[in-house]
């Protein structure tokens, strides 16, 4: 009797071939909305994709100057589609011609070339953002004045590079959220990835949402350092495990950080716009600054840091139980030596009587 072979059908779709075929449709979908600039397409359905809206102009009358402020709205959520798209390209851009060809070169384990292309994609994020938040704030002054986090507030209009810098910023984690599956990530790490993904889409879409961007800029921006030198030095860590010492610095201006973070939020929603708190709550005039949105944004806040520094204080107590242990030196198993033992007069006697024949 012959038995039939069972043949096992091929996948109709394939998971390693899953992420080009995003890439791909990413930069499909991006050259659609730039092609509807060439076709005859009404403009302001283009434009809605690629452009911020919202654009509010005003005029002095002294100097005829006219300066540009922008607003948000629903239209904002096809802008940050667009770059969210413009984001995968990129993410795909620096994974194949930048840390591919590191991991060869490398020849790491699979869970530590997860890491490793995780903090080379970061690091990267990190440093851009730092360094276009940081010349935000030092163009608009922010820095120079605590009082301009609550002092005329709300901030319902913002200049181009600070709408612009939000609309990215969203963008980026929102594309974050899909490559944690087309990016193979490793499961253990994707409950990790995905709670830090998803509060920073809360907190920068809240301060956005809520006008608080002068906020949400002072506090990103030394956050964002202090997780740029943590992914760098994660990233040197890899090659050679010996290089240790830069944490030190990390794990004391992250400290740092923390309590800045809080200082900062505590003086803002606790005293700054308390004191300065508006009769009502509008909507429509970008109003948000009422008891309950006050508790609502310290307490997530301070929330958010208790659990940063919780987990950071857990990870610092497990590396300093991991050296102790390694510099405990290990007992070596005493060589079992044979040890003469006096038999006892008894036996020895039974032994004599044996060999005598008495009994």
């Amino acid at each position: 009797m012959r038995f039939r072979r069972k043949y096992k059908t091929p996948a109709v779709i394939n998971h390693g071939v899953i992420p080009l075929n995003l890439v791909d449709i990413a930069f499909f979908l991006v050259m659609v909305i730039v092609a509807l600039f060439v076709v005859e397409v009404p403009p302001k359905k283009a434009i809605m994709f690629v452009t911020l809206q919202y654009n509010v102009t005003y005029t002095i009358d002294d100097n005829s100057e006219q300066f540009d402020f922008y607003d948000y709205g629903p239209k904002d959520i096809a802008t940050i589609s667009f770059y969210m798209l413009v984001a995968i390209k990129v993410h795909a851009v620096i994974q194949e011609c930048i840390l591919d060809k590191i991991n060869r070169y490398l020849q790491l384990s699979k869970p530590e070339q997860s890491k490793f292309n995780e903090s080379g994609q970061l690091a990267l994020f990190y440093l851009f953002s730092f360094i276009w938040g940081a010349s935000i704030l030092n163009a608009e002054e922010f820095t120079m004045n605590l009082t301009s986090f609550w002092k005329d507030y709300p901030f319902s209009r913002m200049l181009f590079q600070e709408k612009f810098f939000y609309i990215c910023q969203i963008a980026y984690w929102l594309h974050a959220l899909p490559e944690l599956y087309f990016q193979e990530v490793q499961k253990e790490d994707i409950p990790r990835q995905l709670c830090y993904i998803c509060l920073y889409i809360t907190h920068i879409s809240g301060a956005y949402i809520l006008n608080l961007q002068h906020l949400g800029l002072i506090l990103v921006v030394p956050h964002y350092l202090v997780e740029f030198i943590f992914h760098a030095l994660r990233l040197f860590y890899f090659p050679d495990e010996n290089m240790q010492k830069g944490f030190i610095i990390w794990a004391l201006l992250f400290i740092m950080v923390r309590l800045l973070t809080l200082t900062v939020s505590v003086l803002t929603f606790g005293f700054g716009l308390a004191r300065a708190e508006s009769p009502g709550f509008s909507i429509a005039d970008g109003n948000f600054n009422i008891l309950p949105v006050r508790i609502g944004c310290l307490s997530a806040v301070c929330s958010t840091q208790a659990w940063m520094m919780w987990r950071f204080v857990n990870f610092q107590l497990k590396k300093w139980r991991e050296h102790v242990k390694d510099q405990i030196p290990e007992k070596k198993p005493a060589n079992p030596k044979k040890k003469r033992t006096k038999k006892e007069p008894g036996k020895r006697l039974e032994r004599g009587q044996i060999l005598t024949g008495r009994r």
